[in-house]
């Protein structure tokens, strides 16, 4: 591998509301590497869509996912998990909702752990502990983190852009905080969110549902640049450039780095 990575997946985070947050670090990561707060998701604006196209770098309509419900596609196309093994890397995935599962193929992770949000006062702080014990344990080329505490307690539970939802989002980055500090010097570490939402929910065309924030901390990024046109479908080939591993054919976004 050329570089590892890191991809923390903050779900539900609107760019205004990471910036309401008032977390210290928020400065920081804007500092540190390159980003934008006006990325751009698929529709539907749902976890599992929005997810399976980050993996997988197609929209919906191409993968099939339209709901947070898993079916195979008809025409299946490998996703990043399954080019990082290809590749002869090794991947990790840490989440807290149960259905993401199905963003990895059987058999292309070597590390994982699931952690029910519900059943865990602060699933994204226990995540976040046990990817990093594996990181220093066995250093994986790529994990994945995923937090999923924004969404479902801070957005639903609370309202977008509630002080509840601020406050969720504050524990999340609090988490970055801890990865970026035991981390940067081996990983280069992106953060993105999935969707964000309105009132207590999301899925919709809306620019609150749509727009999205992604970091990218690393040596490949200039610090404080800010990236225009970026999609939730350039994080796959992103990620498959740093690392030195072949984009899949049908992928349609592209890399940020050249």
């Amino acid at each position: 591998m050329k570089q590892k990575v890191i991809l923390i997946s903050i779900d539900g985070m609107r760019p205004d509301g990471f910036l309401a947050c008032n977390h210290p670090f928020i400065h920081e990561m804007m500092k540190l590497g390159a980003y934008t707060l006006s990325g751009r998701t698929v529709f539907p604006s749902v976890t599992l869509p929005c997810h399976m196209s980050m993996f997988h770098s197609v929209p919906p309509e191409r993968h099939g996912i339209t709901a947070n419900v898993y079916t195979p596609p008809v025409r299946p196309i490998n996703g990043l998990f399954e080019q990082i093994k290809y590749g002869g890397g090794v991947s990790a995935m840490y989440y807290g909702w149960e259905p993401l599962r199905d963003v990895s193929r059987p058999a292309s992770l070597k590390f994982s752990q699931y952690i029910n949000a519900y059943m865990d006062e602060n699933s994204d702080a226990a995540l976040t502990d046990s990817a990093l014990e594996r990181i220093k344990a066995s250093a994986p080329d790529f994990v994945f983190l995923y937090m999923v505490e924004t969404d479902e307690k801070g957005g639903h539970d609370c309202g977008w852009m509630s002080e509840g939802y601020l406050k969720q989002i504050r524990n999340a980055i609090e988490q970055v905080k801890k990865v970026y500090e035991a981390c940067k010097d081996e990983y280069t570490i992106i953060v993105t969110a999935d969707h964000g939402g309105h009132d207590r929910c999301h899925g919709t065309q809306l620019d609150e549902d749509m727009t999205i924030p992604q970091f990218y901390i690393g040596k490949s990024f200039t610090p404080g640049q800010v990236l225009s046109d970026v999609s939730i479908l350039d994080l796959a080939p992103t990620i498959a450039h740093i690392m030195g591993i072949p984009a899949a054919d049908e992928w349609e976004g592209k890399a940020l780095i050249q």
